[in-house]
């Protein structure tokens, strides 16, 4: 008997898969001391890694700034950040907006009170604070770019475009894009 011929599945090109990158984890405290040290608790309890401070590098008198002064804290998620991701966009609601993705496929959105985030409870010395989060997405073949040694520019078709970003949102996580 002929058994009915079925059509190949298409090859997928493993160097156009997308995967996370990075996730930056950032808090704003301006020059007020007791934030930034409330943020660098917050960014403990969310992450393994350790938080650092950021400093300033201009001087802007009218906002009374000077180099040198600590302004905020981060921290950057390399290791699995597909996980704390999830966690992060759950407090979104798996909600993002379509101007929270750039033009070269990077994201990025505020969480407006910790504790939403799923595994936070309140913490009466933390009060009510957020952060700021920023993934960053790329395919393999992205080290060409980065390397010291005879670095090159990336193929237009090699890049992440915001439509890309968006599909790999809403496939991978959930996400509905607004």
């Amino acid at each position: 008997m002929d058994e009915p011929k079925t059509s190949p599945k298409p090859k997928l090109n493993v160097m156009k898969e997308i995967k996370v990158a990075k996730l930056t984890l950032n808090i704003g405290a301006g020059k007020n001391e007791d934030l930034l040290k409330k943020g660098l608790i917050l960014l403990k309890k969310l992450s393994p890694l350790v938080p650092v401070k950021t400093f300033t590098q201009k001087r802007i008198p009218g906002w009374g700034l000077r180099p040198g002064l600590a302004i905020g804290c981060k921290v950057t998620v390399r290791k699995n950040p597909g996980e704390l991701l999830k966690r992060l966009l759950v407090a979104k609601e798996n909600q993002l907006k379509e101007k929270c993705f750039d033009s070269q496929g990077n994201f990025s959105f505020g969480v407006p009170e910790y504790i939403d985030i799923e595994g936070l409870e309140y913490d009466p010395d933390l009060k009510i604070m957020g952060l700021e989060v920023a993934v960053t997405l790329e395919r393999p073949g992205y080290r060409v770019k980065k390397k010291r040694n005879k670095s090159r520019d990336l193929g237009k078709n090699h890049k992440i475009t915001k439509e890309d970003a968006t599909t790999f949102m809403k496939e991978n996580f959930g996400v509905e894009v607004i």
